[in-house]
Parts: structure tokens; C-alpha cells; sequence
């Protein structure tokens, strides 16, 4: 038999994973600055690296891309534990290989100007195999740079 796990133990298992554990996550300098049941902040700092228009300095839209994808992800995951009736290594691991995009939408409102990037995100809707998120990407003077809507297969 399983033990029983904290879904606050987990959560935090979840943000060392994306943050630390994932090579591109880690390339990128990806930080999650908050995770819990409710909410999502990931944050990046802009780098030579991250600039996908080397005329304007601006950060690559791949990347705005990877930061929302990843903010949806992580809500919609948030949202399969807290609705999940028993929250064991093997549950969560099971549910965890699930866990896929399926769509991802993203509208780019503004050049991405900026010393840092937040990006966060909220469920609109979880079901038992497909939740939807909404995120949002900003920069360190709360300019919207972009939004995105994510479909996710979560079971």
C-alpha cells in the first residue's frame, strides 16, 4: 500500500521538476517564484541569449511561448491534485506521464521589452482528461506582453 502524499509536497516536487529538471527550463533560466493550489508566477531574466530580434533587443517569441506553456501546465496539474482521491508517488507519477499539450495559443500584444519577464496563468476549466488554462506574460514594469489560452491532457 501507497502512502498518502501532502499535495504541498508534492506541488513543491512539481516546481523543482519544471525549474530545476527540465534542460530547456534551465537554459532558459527558469524560476518558479510561486506555485500553489490557486496561482503560478515563473519568472525569467532576459539575457543575450533569450533576444530573438537582435535589431530591437527583444526577447524571442519562443520563449514567451515556453514560459506560458509551462504556467498552464503547472495550474492545470495544481488543479488535478486537489481533485484527485488519493494522492500516492504512483498516482502522481501516473498522472504526471499524462500530462501533454494539446493547444496552445498565443497572442502577442507587445514587443518583449524588459530586464525580466513574469508569467502566470489560472484554470478556466478541468475535466477528468482535458483542463484549459489562460496566461499571461509581463515584464518587471507590468507591461502585457503577451496571453495565451493551453489545452492540456491531464488524465
Amino acid at each position: 500500500m501507497s502512502q498518502t502524499l501532502c499535495t504541498d509536497d508534492v506541488r513543491a516536487m512539481i516546481a523543482e521538476f519544471f525549474g530545476q529538471q527540465m534542460p530547456f527550463h534551465h537554459l532558459i533560466g527558469l524560476e518558479i517564484v510561486h506555485y500553489n493550489k490557486d496561482s503560478v508566477e515563473l519568472r525569467i531574466e532576459m539575457k543575450p541569449a533569450l533576444v530573438g530580434n537582435t535589431v530591437h533587443g527583444i526577447l524571442h517569441g519562443g520563449v514567451t511561448a515556453t514560459m506560458l506553456d509551462v504556467a498552464g501546465g503547472m495550474i492545470v496539474f495544481a488543479e488535478v491534485l486537489e481533485n484527485m482521491a488519493e494522492v500516492t508517488q504512483e498516482s502522481v507519477f501516473k498522472r504526471l506521464q499524462n500530462l501533454g499539450t494539446i493547444d496552445l495559443r498565443i497572442d502577442y500584444l507587445r514587443p518583449g521589452r524588459g530586464t525580466e519577464f513574469i508569467a502566470t496563468a489560472t484554470v478556466i476549466r478541468a475535466g477528468n482528461k482535458v483542463a484549459v488554462a489562460r496566461m499571461e506574460l509581463h515584464n518587471e514594469q507590468g507591461d502585457h506582453i503577451a496571453f495565451g489560452t493551453g489545452t492540456y491532457m491531464v488524465g
